[in-house]
Parts: structure tokens; C-alpha cells; sequence
């Protein structure tokens, strides 16, 4: 009667959820016999099917001919554009890779259209596909499509030119193969190979590593009573809802209680599970953000909370107290890399490569708010954005922000600040392969430290025969080649500072407008879709590494001014609003500055180009910044192989990386400056030292000066000298000690535990062991790893402490020891009445 009757069509998704929710609502027993019905159907229905695949199942659709006859005009107009200097290799070949990407996609979506029509949507291919039975999207476009793209077999993908053939294969396998497209596929057919060969090592490794930092992860108590935890809403890139709210609040416990915006009805109060009944709720009434509580924010002194942990995912139930989440964390996020090694062997080297946006459409209609943009109005009256941060909001009758977008330094508006916009209407375009630096003032050039085969120089290109300027790396550290913008009367307007690999497109003392552009620099853009680039990608995420060409960013808000140029380092100083604050940052040569001079930048904000640090992000915005950017970094690598995995898990290896802090000022404790120790151990140890009171004239007590002894100790003392007559101590409240905090990599985070006997058999057992030694360490054996090797019941499920004591008895028994306890109870009641 629960589950009712469903009639609709059941592919593997589908019959997931139902399973689900059969276990839900009818529990262990029902939902086994309903598995083992579901089986026979199965295998019933599959069998009367007789569904087979003969070649007349493999449709090739008519409009691919056309599509691939467009790709190679626009290709060809490409190459003219190379070949007459209007754009760089680099850009050509990005182009031209973006346009096949875009060609066979066009050419899947019309064969997936024609496949799912064929035979009243009885085609096998297609069912079999469509129910996710067997193969996939993209191996129904190597039969029907057009193959697209290889990568070349290399280890490493850095994303740079070359690394995809250009050349695609157009033909599929219905149509056969030409003699070169066969020898381009065996390129990919040993790349899948080789792959699965190399990545199942690094895979393995990375599990281990992840279970050595988490494996002392428990839950250990029902709830930690924190009031933390962190504020969840759609995830976006862009405008694009990847992963909605709904999904991302299920299963864990709210921080604080929802209400209905309009009806003001409580949804859920705090400390309640959001269940799949909640989480709908929730959504359905258009909240936007969800205070939960996580495992990032638990302040349980050992392990976590059950109640910042949430549901366990195994049981779709409360997690229990004594669940080793820790292993369950590793295992979860290191099995897909296992699965990502092999899945490239599947397609066979196709570079999958995601198509780069070039323009942001409304995606409803509204009112166009500016905010922090800068518009250069070209001749023709093109507008075009001279920031980096600037962004545009659209805003709907109910003075609500619906969107927000930011725009991108060089972008061509398409619409005015106040404008009202339809819904699809492009609010700004721009080219994803190529940055520029644009003039923002209208005057002449003046080059500054160019100088021909020293800064710069003219490179041939072979192919079109013509000459560009590139800047080049001097040794002259003295020069910084910069491009000035000076007016009639030779007034100073602008400065540029150029990068290298910069392309001149002005030439010294030629008049320029305002929108013009100076500079090219060419942006490798095209990055191959491949967990190659994901595994090592998680890997140095999760070890903290810092990027091998981090970005400088800027630890306060405030204005930019470009400082003097000494031996090719330019300084960059930023001056806070109020002034009472300035920071200079030291840009080495050759750096591209993003900033320009007077641009208003707020905390955290990239200057050069580079990717940020994590230890930057910690050090200037603080832990929960590090620990939201860490955890949607890694989840996007995931995210695009089509694995879903749970935040909580990434959580819990992040927190682990966050255990550790430095002593900056050791007040009143034992600890020196510059130690690294245990957070939760730090707090205890502060909390300690709250209770005790420092000497600062012992009178005629026998304490020494400057020592922590027990309030109650000291005041007991006084009150006797006091008796005595004598002088009395006198003592100052403890100084607490403070801290910074520290991201370690996971590897580092496994080596500095509290027990040694967990960091000496994960790696560099000898350090480990003789550090120990040397420290007089002792290990209380708290996590699983510990008691493995000492050969002790791991102290997980019920393996628990609290657990070791009990006695099982049967029932029988135990409702007689209940009776008999009952008895004495009475007979002891009755005998102290007697005595009184």
C-alpha cells in the first residue's frame, strides 16, 4: 500500500530511487524480495526482448555531412585569419580544437534526436543507452556520430598547444575509417592503455594516503553543542545551478531554524535532520541559504559530532555513535580516482574537451544594474569593459537580484546600465582565447624600455611569412618594457606593463583611441577533460601545494598605485580606504599585472595572473574561506567525470588538514613561539590555565614568583597568611597563549598525528620513530590504525570503550535479573523503614 502503483518508464536512475525509497518506507525485508523479484522481470522481459544490434540499428544522421562541411569553412576562414596576422598561433589552434568540440557535439545531439524517433523508441542501441544498461553517449557517437578529437599520448597534460591532434576523425564506425583516421585512433587506443597502466598506482597511493590522515575519525559523541557551522546555497558557476540546495542540505542537521518566508511557519528547527520531505520543502518556499551544521565546524574533542556529521549515507539513518567516517571519507573519495583511471580507456584517448562560453545571456527578463564597471566607448561606440571586477546584476520588479554576473577586462557590452532586458538577451560577449591590454585613453604611444633583441623581438611566423613582435625575457634586469599612453602635450595618461609572451599590435608614437587594443597575450585555454589532469589535480589540492606560479594577492582592501621600477622589479602598493594602511608587493619581471593603476581591490584579490595560493587564501580570509574554496575545487575535478560524492567527505579530510596551529604568543602555558601543536589540545591546554592565577609577589607564601598555581591553592594561602598576620601574595589573571592557523597536506597532516604508532607506518618510519623517542611521546592508542598493529579491537562500531564491559544476556535472562533487582530493591525498602 506504501509504495504505489508507479507506471512510467524505468531506466536504471529511476529504478535506484525506487529501491530507495522501497527501503524507506518497507525496511530490510520487503525491499529484499523486492530486489529478488525485480531480478526475475529482469531477466524474464530480456529474454522475450531478443534485443540485439545489427548495423541498421546504427543510425547516422543526414544533417552530420552539413555540419562537418560548416566546421571546415569556419576552420579554413581561421587559418586566413593566422595567415594574414590578425591572431597568434596559439589563438588559431584554440579556435580551431573549440570548433571541432562544438561540430561533434552538434553532430551527438542530432544522432541522440534521430535515435531516440527510430523504431517508436525500440531501437536497441538507443535503450540500451538510454536505460544505462550499457554503453553511453559518447561510445553511441564513436558507432554513429563522428569520432571528434584525439589527445596524444603523454603523461603529463598541461594543457598546452599541441596536445590535442587538430585534425579530427569526422568518420564514424559505421562508415569505416580511412587509413590516416585508423593511424590517428591507435595513437588513443594506447594512450587509454597506457593510462590505465600509470594512474592505477598514483590512484592507490592517493587512498592510502587519505586513510592514514583520517583513519582516527569517529563519531564519538552524540553532539558537540557548537553554534558553527556553515552557510549552504545553490552552487553556481557562472549562472548555471550546478548542484542545487536541495541536494546539498539533505542529510545533514540544520544550525538554526528555517522558516517559511511567506507563511512564517517553522520547516525545521535547529539541530533537526533535513530529510528528502524537509529538503523539498525548503526549496519549494524559495529560501536561498541554509545555516547546517558540518564536520568543518564540530568542536567534539576527539573524532566529530553525530550531529555535524548527519546522516550516514550507508543507512540513509542518523549516523551511530562509534561509525569510523573517517575510513568511509577516504574510501569514498579515493575509489572514483581508481574509477577515473580506467574510464579514459573506455573512449579511447577522445578528447573530451568542454566548449569555452564566449557570451552571458539574461537568463530572465529584468532591470541591468552596473556595478564597479568601467566602460571605454570605442570609436564606433562599442562599449567595452576596462575592469576586472566588475560585475553586472539584474534586478526584477520586486527590487530582487535574480542574477549576477561578473565581466570579463575586455568584454564587449551589449546592453547600458537601466536597461530593461528581455529574457535570452546577450548582456556581454567576449573571446575566451586571447587576453588584451586595452588603451582606456585616447593619445599616443610611447614605448618605454622596448628595445629590439633585448625586450623584444620580431619572430617569423613560417607559415604566413609575416613578422610579430613578442616581448621576450632580457637579462637586463633594469628594463621593465612598458607601453605609456601621453597626450597632445606629452602629458603622461596611462602606463601598461607588459608580460612576456606579450604581442605588440601598436607600433612606437602611433595614435590610438580609447578601446584600442596594445597588447595580445595568448592564453592556453584548452584544457583536455581528462581525470590525467583531475587525479594529480585532487592530489595537489589535498597536499596543499602551493601553485608553481602562484598569483600575488593583494591582504587588504584599497586603492593600487604602481610604485618606481628597481633592476625589472616594479613595486605595487596598496594604500587601505582609510590610510591608515598600506602594503607594498614586489612583482617580479615579466609578471602580467591585472591591476591598474587606481583600480579599488578588495581583500583576496588576485593582482598578476596565476592561480591563488590556499595558504593565501588562509592567511588572508581566514579558515572557513580556505576550507569552502578546498572542498569546491576538488569536487569540481569530480564534477566533471560524472561523480557525485558527498561534501561531507571532503570535509572531513579538510578539517583533518586544518588540525594543526602555530603558537604565535605563548602567554602564560608551557608552549614556545613557533610551535606546531594539536588545535583541540591548545584549547584544553588554554582552558587549563583560565583556572589557575599567576604570582607576581609571593609575600610570605612559599610559591615563586611568576608560577601558575591553583586559584583555590593561592587563595587558601592567603586566607592562612592573612589569619597569620603575614603579607599576603598577590597574582594576575593567566595570559592565555594564541595561535595561527596552518594548512598541512594530507601527507604531512598523516606524519604529525598525536600517535606515533599511526605516522610510523604510514611513511618515513625511522624520522617518525626517532622523534618520538627523542620527545618521550606516548601514544593513548585513540584511533584504529594504533590498535591494528598493536593487535588491540579497533575502537570503532562496537568495538567502542563505553561497549567493552557489557554482558549480552538472553532475553529470558535478562527479564529475570530484572525482576530479581526489583525484589531488593523492595526488601532493601522495607528493611530501612524497619531500622528508622
Amino acid at each position: 500500500d506504501k509504495l504505489q502503483f508507479i507506471n512510467e518508464l524505468l531506466t536504471k536512475k529511476r529504478i535506484e530511487e525506487i529501491v530507495a525509497d522501497c527501503y524507506k518506507l518497507l525496511g530490510n525485508y520487503e525491499t529484499v524480495k523486492f530486489l529478488d523479484r525485480l531480478k526475475d522481470l529482469g531477466f524474464t522481459y530480456a529474454m522475450k526482448s531478443g534485443a540485439t544490434i545489427g548495423m541498421d540499428d546504427v543510425l547516422v544522421p543526414e544533417e552530420k555531412d552539413k555540419f562537418v562541411e560548416q566546421a571546415y569553412e569556419m576552420v579554413e576562414k581561421i587559418q586566413n585569419q593566422y595567415e594574414r596576422g590578425i591572431i597568434t598561433d596559439g589563438e588559431r589552434y584554440n579556435k580551431i580544437i573549440d570548433i571541432w568540440t562544438h561540430t561533434t557535439n552538434e553532430v551527438a545531439e542530432k544522432m541522440f534526436v534521430h535515435l531516440r524517433k527510430s523504431q517508436d523508441g525500440f531501437n536497441p542501441l538507443f535503450m540500451m543507452a538510454d536505460s544505462g544498461a550499457r554503453g553511453s553517449k559518447e561510445q553511441i557517437r564513436q558507432l554513429a556520430g563522428m569520432r571528434g578529437l584525439f589527445a596524444k599520448p603523454q603523461k603529463k597534460m598541461t594543457g598546452s598547444i599541441g596536445e590535442i591532434i587538430e585534425s579530427p576523425i569526422t568518420a564514424n564506425f559505421k562508415e569505416g575509417l580511412t587509413v590516416l583516421e585508423y593511424f590517428i585512433s591507435t595513437h588513443g587506443a594506447r594512450k587509454g592503455l597506457a593510462d590505465t597502466a600509470l594512474k592505477t598506482a598514483d590512484a592507490g597511493y592517493l587512498t592510502r594516503r587519505l586513510v592514514d590522515v583520517a583513519q582516527d575519525v569517529t563519531i564519538t559523541i552524540e553532539d558537540c553543542g557548537t553554534i558553527m557551522g556553515l552557510r549552504i546555497s545553490d552552487l553556481k558557476e557562472g549562472e548555471e545551478v550546478i548542484e542545487p540546495m536541495r541536494d546539498r542540505i539533505l542529510g545533514r542537521v540544520a544550525a538554526e531554524d528555517v522558516f517559511n518566508p511567506e507563511t512564517d511557519e517553522i520547516i525545521v528547527e535547529a539541530g533537526q535532520l533535513i530529510d528528502e520531505d524537509i529538503a523539498d520543502r525548503i526549496s519549494n518556499a524559495g529560501i536561498e541559504s541554509v545555516y547546517i551544521r558540518s564536520v568543518l565546524t564540530c568542536e567534539a574533542p576527539l573524532g566529530v559530532c553525530a550531529k555535524c556529521y548527519g546522516r550516514n549515507l550507508a543507512t540513509g539513518k542518523m549516523v551511530d555513535i562509534g561509525e569510523a567516517v573517517g575510513i568511509m571519507a577516504a574510501q569514498s573519495i579515493g575509489e572514483p580516482g581508481t574509477q577515473l583511471t580506467l574510464r579514459t580507456f573506455h573512449i579511447g584517448g577522445t578528447a573530451s574537451r568542454i566548449a569555452a562560453q564566449s557570451q552571458v545571456v539574461a537568463k530572465t527578463a529584468g532591470v541591468v544594474k552596473y556595478e564597479n564597471v568601467r566602460i571605454i566607448k570605442q570609436e564606433d561606440g562599442t562599449s567595452i569593459s576596462a575592469r576586472r571586477n566588475g560585475r553586472i546584476k539584474i534586478i526584477d520588479e520586486n527590487n530582487r537580484v535574480v542574477a549576477n554576473f561578473v565581466v570579463p577586462y575586455g568584454a564587449i557590452l551589449t546592453v547600458e546600465d537601466g536597461q530593461a532586458v528581455e529574457e535570452g538577451q546577450v548582456l556581454f560577449r567576449w573571446d575566451p582565447y586571447s587576453a588584451t591590454i586595452l588603451c582606456t585613453h585616447t593619445g599616443r604611444v610611447k614605448f618605454e624600455d622596448i628595445v629590439e633583441n633585448v625586450t623584444y623581438k620580431e619572430e617569423l611566423d613560417e607559415t604566413t611569412g609575416l613578422r610579430q613582435r613578442v616581448i621576450i625575457d632580457t637579462r637586463n634586469r633594469n628594463l621593465s618594457p612598458q607601453i605609456v599612453i601621453v597626450d597632445e602635450e606629452g602629458r603622461h595618461l596611462e602606463t601598461h606593463i607588459l608580460p612576456t609572451r606579450a604581442f605588440l599590435m601598436v607600433r612606437d608614437g602611433q595614435q590610438v583611441h580609447a578601446g584600442d587594443v596594445l597588447v595580445r597575450i595568448p592564453r592556453e585555454i584548452a584544457k583536455t577533460r581528462d581525470i590525467t589532469g583531475g587525479l594529480p589535480r585532487v592530489a595537489e589540492l589535498f597536499e596543499a601545494r602551493r601553485p608553481k606560479d602562484p598569483a600575488i594577492v593583494t591582504e587588504i582592501d584599497g586603492v593600487v598605485e604602481f610604485g618606481e621600477v628597481r633592476k625589472g622589479v616594479r613595486k605595487l602598493i596598496v594604500n587601505s580606504h582609510d590610510g591608515m594602511d598600506r602594503r607594498v608587493y614586489v612583482i617580479p619581471y615579466g609578471k602580467h599585472v591585472l591591476v591598474h593603476d587606481g583600480d579599488i581591490v578588495s581583500a583576496g584579490e588576485k593582482l598578476t595572473e596565476g592561480a591563488v595560493a590556499p595558504q593565501d587564501i588562509l592567511n588572508i580570509l581566514g579558515p572557513n574561506k580556505v576550507q569552502e574554496y578546498l572542498v569546491n575545487e576538488i569536487q569540481e575535478v569530480y564534477r566533471l567525470q560524472g561523480v557525485r560524492i558527498n561534501d561531507k567527505h571532503i570535509e572531513i579530510i579538510v578539517r583533518q588538514m586544518l588540525q594543526k596551529v602555530r603558537v604565535e604568543d605563548p602567554g602564560d602555558t608551557m608552549y614556545l613561539e613557533g610551535d606546531i601543536v594539536d588545535k583541540t589540545r591548545f584549547l584544553q591546554d588554554n582552558e587549563k590555565i583560565m583556572e589557575k592565577v599567576v604570582v607576581v609577589d609571593p609575600g610570605d607564601s612559599k610559591f615563586h614568583q611568576n608560577k601558575l598555581v591553583d586559584r583555590e591553592e593561592f587563595e587558601k594561602i592567603n586566607k592562612r597568611l592573612d589569619i597569620a598576620g603575614k603579607r599576603l601574595a598577590k597574582s594576575r589573571p593567566p595570559k592565555p597563549a594564541t595561535f595561527t592557523p596552518i594548512l598541512l597536506g594530507i601527507t604531512k597532516a598523516a606524519l604529525s598525528t598525536e600517535s606515533f604508532i599511526s605516522a610510523a607506518s604510514f611513511q618515513e618510519t625511522t624520522r617518525v620513530l626517532a622523534d618520538a623517542a627523542i620527545a618521550g611521546k606516548v601514544d593513548y592508542l585513540y584511533g584504529l590504525k594504533e590498535n591494528v598493529v598493536m593487535g588491540n579491537l579497533i575502537p570503532a562500531g562496537t568495538g567502542l570503550n563505553k561497549y567493552a564491559d557489557l554482558i549480552v544476556l538472553p532475553k529470558a535472562a535478562a527479564e529475570e535479573e530484572k525482576e530479581e533487582k526489583k525484589e531488593e530493591a523492595e526488601v532493601s525498602v522495607v528493611n530501612s523503614d524497619v531500622v528508622k
